[in-house]
């Protein structure tokens, strides 16, 4: 069977991409990667995503997604990408040793998060350790919760949870912020926001199997105190998947790819980026899931114009 379009990804953005450009008969081929399903999968419950008023486990709303591209006869490879060759009209792309060519691809490789790889993080994700306050703080309303970071990014997060929770901590490794002034001022105004500057989060410990607290040592000192809290949100930035695009598709300074304004266009003549590869602001499933729509409806006017 010949694939009009290659989805490498499959989270939101790529199975949306695939129901799409399966219905509009270009038989899209889903590259699903290492993660199938996206970051959603690692996701115990969503709330956000319309449609389902009662909350969804995100492992499970990725495989509704899923069937919903399989229905239209979307073929998928459970495998990972390892080299592209994005020559216009003639996009090749390598799974192992295999070599698929479609004249239009589309990029949905998501983004990762930046974790601090510090003891009790990863047995906790899910559990109240979260790299996204606007995913996660709904549920910890009246409740208090530390962020971690300087950049605008932790203000963000801190400011936005500072309107849901109780009490915020802000836990930075150095007394000056990375965040614009504006930024700071703002999260310094808020009066639920607390700062414990010059220290370092060191282990986290749990209470009833849930997050319970950070222990966390001062830079300067090395003393140990612990912070109790409900929540923990990692807020030092993400890395966009893209490390096999580098030196064909234009990126920004910190390595999402870059796309025409209102489209998905990238700088390659019949490629298509779409989700948190090429989101660095919105970051949430629904967004992806949009413009995985943009990117086929896209596609399949770049393949008719040929």
């Amino acid at each position: 069977m010949e694939h009009h379009v290659v989805i490498i990804g499959s989270g939101p953005a790529g199975l949306t991409a695939a129901i799409y450009a399966a219905r509009a008969n270009l038989s899209p081929l889903v590259i699903e990667g290492l993660q199938p399903g996206g970051q959603l999968t690692i996701t115990t419950d969503v709330d956000n995503f319309p449609g389902f008023p009662e909350g969804v486990p995100g492992p499970e709303l990725m495989d509704l997604v899923h069937r919903q591209a399989e229905r239209f006869d979307t073929v998928f490879v459970q495998d990972e990408a390892t080299k592209v060759d994005l020559s216009p009209r003639h996009h090749r792309v390598w799974v192992g040793d295999r070599e698929i060519v479609a004249p239009a691809l589309i990029i949905s490789t998501g983004a990762s998060a930046r974790y601090l790889e510090i003891p009790g993080e990863e047995d906790l994700k899910g559990r109240g350790v979260s790299a996204c306050a606007t995913c996660d703080g709904f549920f910890f309303r009246d409740k208090t919760v530390l962020v971690v970071g300087g950049g605008d990014t932790a203000m963000e997060e801190a400011h936005y949870l500072a309107g849901i929770c109780k009490k915020v901590v802000v836990i930075h490794r150095r007394l000056e912020f990375r965040a614009s002034p504006i930024m700071v001022e703002r999260a310094r105004n808020r009066g639920n926001i607390d700062f414990e500057l010059n220290h370092v989060p060191v282990r986290l410990e749990q209470r009833d199997e849930m997050f319970g607290g950070a222990v966390v040592r001062h830079v300067e000192t090395g003393e140990e105190k612990l912070l109790e809290a409900d929540g923990f949100f990692v807020a030092i930035g993400h890395n966009p998947n893209t490390a096999i695009f580098d030196g064909q598709l234009d990126m920004d300074d910190t390595g999402y790819l870059v796309t025409a304004p209102g489209s998905t266009r990238t700088s390659v003549e019949g490629v298509f980026a779409c989700g948190d590869v090429q989101d660095r602001v919105f970051r949430q499933a629904v967004t992806a899931a949009g413009t995985g729509c943009m990117a086929a409806i896209e596609a399949q006017r770049y393949l008719e114009s040929l």
